[in-house]
């Protein structure tokens, strides 16, 4: 769905419809009523509103992966971290190097990021058959990747801040906090605090993305019942179910089976962590809807155009291409041959360099990052040729580094 809306937005582009295309990107689009209403372009909602799901998703992926995850403990996180490191310093580096002075240089976060989805369904497209290991870390990288984006974000490419609208988002956080704290498991009354959190943040200034992650934060990780309780409820319900059967074997007509059903449901409900029941929530409504749209509004560049800033092109694609598997090889390198990490099971030198190249994948983080480094300005174009061509390229790379690999495999 990625790959398909961001082919028809450079279609669009470089069609006769081109106009019509950027035009529908600068609808205005109002909400609320009277004096108290948000007027934001359709463009605007894409990027600011719905890219906001995603961070959410993003965010509540960071926290599962810190409490039980592969980022629960040192000896877990180390690997990914330091690969994660790399692969954001030398890649900034690399940007640097190609624009050493103007305003390209505002650029420097955009080949720091990695499109998590895209590099891990690439994955699953290139090695169905890739170890667990690998999948494991390539997934902690991103998500470390993630983190150091968001950062970046938040500090470096936030424009004047009003400190009024930033300090309601901090009360209306702590009101958050206070529900976490005070056990409420309900998501609708989070995510309802979280709107007017995002509302706030995107008043201060703040990219308001950052509440996206700010929101994931607060929502709890506790269940009600522990597996074992669950498990045996769960059995007694079914034995339940089965003894109420009224011979039809149709519930519809046995009131005990219904209650049972009932019965289960809430407990399912018990022993799910709010975290868990968000996420699998979101994630489909972020892979299908927010994602694509956010592709499909931004990739559209016109092929042949004018450039704008050259030094800004090669700087993203560069970052991308060479930048980031040779950080993340460089970084894993380091912590391996330090004693700090180890490589996981089944991940040889060789086919690390591919999921390396895999992380080079940017696209939707990068064009986020140039978005707001660039807004309207002429190196916008230019930053976005990169990153489809360095993305388009990494991928190519770590598909024949991988397939190679898998071929030397099979061989032994």
């Amino acid at each position: 769905m990625l790959l398909l809306f961001g082919i028809a937005a450079l279609v669009l582009a470089n069609s006769p419809l081109a106009d019509a295309y950027e035009r529908l990107w600068h609808v205005p689009l109002t909400v609320g009523i009277a004096d108290h209403s948000l007027s934001l372009t359709l463009h605007q909602w894409i990027n600011d509103g719905l890219m906001a799901f995603f961070f959410l998703l993003v965010g509540l992926e960071i926290k599962r992966e810190f409490i039980v995850g592969e980022l629960a403990s040192l000896k877990k996180a180390s690997l990914p971290i330091a690969c994660a490191i790399g692969g954001m310093i030398v890649p900034a580096a690399v940007y640097l190097m190609c624009n050493m002075s103007g305003f390209g240089v505002r650029g420097w976060g955009i080949p720091m990021a990695t499109d998590i989805a895209f590099a891990l369904g690439a994955l699953a497209l290139i090695v169905p058959d890739a170890p667990v290991g690998a999948r494991v870390f390539l997934a902690a990288l991103a998500i470390v990747d993630d983190m150091g984006a968001v950062l970046i974000i938040a500090i470096f490419y936030t424009h004047a801040i009003a400190w009024s609208a930033l300090a309601r988002a901090a009360v209306m956080l702590a009101v958050l906090i206070g529900f976490n704290a005070m056990g409420v498991r309900r998501l609708g009354l989070y995510l309802l605090a979280g709107s007017v959190l995002w509302y706030f943040v995107h008043e201060s200034g703040v990219h308001a993305t950052v509440a996206g992650v700010a929101l994931a934060f607060t929502i709890p990780t506790q269940t009600r019942i522990n597996a074992v309780k669950f498990s045996r409820k769960v059995r007694n319900l079914l034995d339940r179910f089965d003894r109420t059967e009224s011979g039809d074997f149709v519930v519809l007509s046995s009131k005990g089976q219904q209650e049972a059903l009932f019965a289960i449901e809430h407990a399912s409900e018990a022993a799910t962590a709010p975290i868990l029941r968000l996420e699998h929530a979101l994630h489909n409504f972020s892979a299908f809807v927010v994602m694509p749209l956010f592709a499909f509004a931004n990739a559209g560049i016109r092929i042949g155009g004018p450039l704008g800033d050259a030094g800004v092109m090669m700087g993203a694609f560069l970052g991308l291409i060479i930048g980031k598997p040779l950080g993340i090889t460089l970084a894993a390198f380091a912590a391996v041959k330090s004693g700090i990490a180890q490589l996981p099971h089944g991940v040889g030198w060789a086919s690390l360099l591919g999921y390396a190249c895999l992380a080079g994948i940017g696209f939707t983080m990068s064009l986020f990052i140039a978005m707001l480094a660039f807004d309207e300005s002429a190196p916008l174009s230019a930053a976005k040729t990169g990153i489809l061509a360095g993305s388009l390229l990494a991928g190519i790379a770590g598909a024949i580094v991988l397939r190679m690999t898998a071929g030397f495999r099979k061989d032994e």
